[in-house]
């Protein structure tokens, strides 16, 4: 009897030795596959994103999850993207001055919505529903985009599809979907591998197939976007080899840190040094000359001190000169840029129509497109902002414009992601976008997102950069519909949820006792019996 209790307790130890280790081993995992989507985000989102790691940066926590508990899988995923978020708490908070309680509520609030996709994706497989497991994923995180978008003055800042601008084949989907597509394909190949693999997944072939069907139509219909003829044959009138025209635009720009009054003795020698360098690009065929944004102060009466050499040089040299300045007028102040017309015609302003949180409260917006005088509404003027919503520059297409002029102020460290997105309206809508940025880049790119030129505006005290305008542009989808694919995914994702609250609610009938027999008909089935 004593040997057979000794036997006893020493199983038990063995056993809760053997439980032990199977704990540390399970946490061990989570802890890994946490801080490797963390790492991967890390490197794959934010200002400079290595956009290959995007695709990988979610399938740790996506597998992981259809191994352990739900509230594992939920902690893991909204730990990993908080992790993946930490370098853009500076950004937000001493870069852009977002308000704190703001910068928590996105950072930490996308972290716990990515914690409830997560467990949306881990319970549709375990209800045998692996194929909408992972859709879910992607149309979920398009919608919150979306309503990001649509919600916050910020617009379509907040995307993933815009780590993927320098992916070419890849970022033609925009010209269909909008920003959304990207999303949709960067979040639904890795949230595909997860529920392919997952253990006891049925329907795995379905998934897959599904999943490298859409991937080959994407890819797919961006090489053939990125096809010769369409930017690299000739067009029979006289462009280049390349697509490029004979009109050439000329961007200019010195890096400052802030506005400089144009009257004061500052502003007159910096004004003097931009005047000094244009007609050297208008000698080497630049019709349009961009300046940065905000360069100058001007009220009503120092406005001459700024028009008047502008306006003789662009008279003078048959350049339209496009000049970003901060304009104070009766009715508030007005973030502006003025094109100062070749032809010498009255200058045409345009006021910005998107003003930054917080930094631009001061101004008003404005509420009118503005054209290059001469270009029959080919080019279109915004300013910097106005181009992370995509509305604004699909309304400049819709009214016939193959091109778009924005002077820019960046803040250096976000001088790529600033840029992309503007490359990224470009082929949302295909048309060009030359962006003059002081503390940033200046980048000029074709309706397929092919960069022209593009240099770094603190690379020498003055930077400029010149290229032949394309001459095609491209109708698009998405100019035409708009938005139509984020709220396809909207509908997707009710429909998941409607779904996965169907499995449930058949599955509790199932789990619910059966009622016990009336008394009554146990009663009548006695009397019923032979004595």
């Amino acid at each position: 009897m004593r040997v057979q209790a000794g036997s006893r307790k020493v199983g038990a130890a063995e056993e809760g030795g053997c439980t032990m280790n199977s704990r540390i081993r399970r946490l061990t995992v989570a802890l890994a596959a946490t801080a490797l989507s963390a790492t991967l985000l890390h490197l794959g989102t934010g200002l400079t994103p290595a956009p290959w790691l995007t695709w990988l940066a979610p399938l740790p926590v996506l597998v992981l999850a259809h191994h352990v508990g739900a509230r594992t899988a939920f902690l893991a995923a909204s730990a990993a993207w908080l992790g993946g978020e930490t370098a853009m708490w500076g950004y937000f908070l001493d870069t852009v001055r977002i308000p704190p309680p703001m910068v928590v509520s996105l950072i930490v609030g996308s972290a716990l919505l990515f914690g409830l996709v997560v467990l949306a994706s881990r319970a549709l497989v375990l209800k045998g529903r692996p194929l909408t497991a992972a859709a879910v994923v992607p149309a979920a995180w398009v919608a919150v985009e979306y309503a990001f978008s649509v919600l916050s003055p910020n617009g379509a800042w907040w995307s993933m599809a815009y780590t993927q601008a320098d992916v070419l084949p890849v970022l033609q989907t925009v010209s269909v979907t909008g920003p959304w597509g990207v999303t949709f394909l960067v979040l639904g190949v890795p949230a595909a591998v997860a529920a392919f693999s997952a253990p006891r997944a049925g329907g795995r072939l379905r998934v897959a197939v599904t999943a490298a069907i859409v991937l080959t139509l994407a890819v797919g219909y961006g090489a053939w976007r990125l096809r010769p003829p369409y930017g690299e044959g000739s067009d029979g009138n006289g462009s280049g080899g390349d697509g490029s025209g004979s009109e050439k635009v000329a961007l200019l720009a010195a890096d400052r840190n802030g506005s400089v009054p144009v009257a004061s003795a500052e502003g007159r020698a910096l004004l003097g040094r931009y005047t000094a360098r244009i007609p050297d690009l208008a000698a080497r065929g630049a019709r349009v000359v961009v300046m940065p944004e905000k360069v100058f102060v001007a009220d009503d009466a120092t406005l001459p001190v700024l028009a008047v050499p502008l306006a003789r040089l662009a008279a003078d040299h048959h350049v339209d000169i496009i000049a970003g300045l901060i304009l104070k007028r009766s009715d508030g102040l007005r973030n502006a840029a003025v094109d100062f017309p070749a032809d010498g015609s009255r200058p045409v302003e345009y006021f910005k129509h998107h003003l930054i949180p917080g930094l631009e409260s001061e101004f008003q917006p404005g509420d009118r497109k503005a054209f290059v005088p001469g270009s029959g509404l080919r080019w279109g003027i915004a300013i910097c902002f106005d181009l992370d919503l995509p509305g604004l520059v699909r309304d400049y297409r819709r009214s016939g414009a193959t091109a778009i002029f924005v002077p820019a102020w960046d803040f250096d460290r976000d001088r790529w992601l600033h840029g992309r997105m503007a490359v990224t309206r470009g082929v949302e809508t295909g048309l060009t976008v030359a962006r003059a940025a002081r503390n940033g880049d200046l980048v000029v790119s074709d309706a397929n997102g092919r960069i022209r030129t593009e240099a770094h505006s603190a690379d020498a005290p003055f930077v400029s950069a010149l290229t032949a305008l394309p001459t095609r542009s491209a109708e698009t989808p998405y100019t035409r519909f708009g938005d139509w694919f984020a709220w396809a995914c909207a509908l997707l994702l009710l429909l998941a949820l409607a779904s996965l609250a169907r499995v449930r609610a058949a599955a509790g009938a199932r789990r619910a006792p059966a009622a016990p027999p009336r008394r009554d008909l146990q009663d009548r089935d006695r009397a019923a019996q032979p004595g």
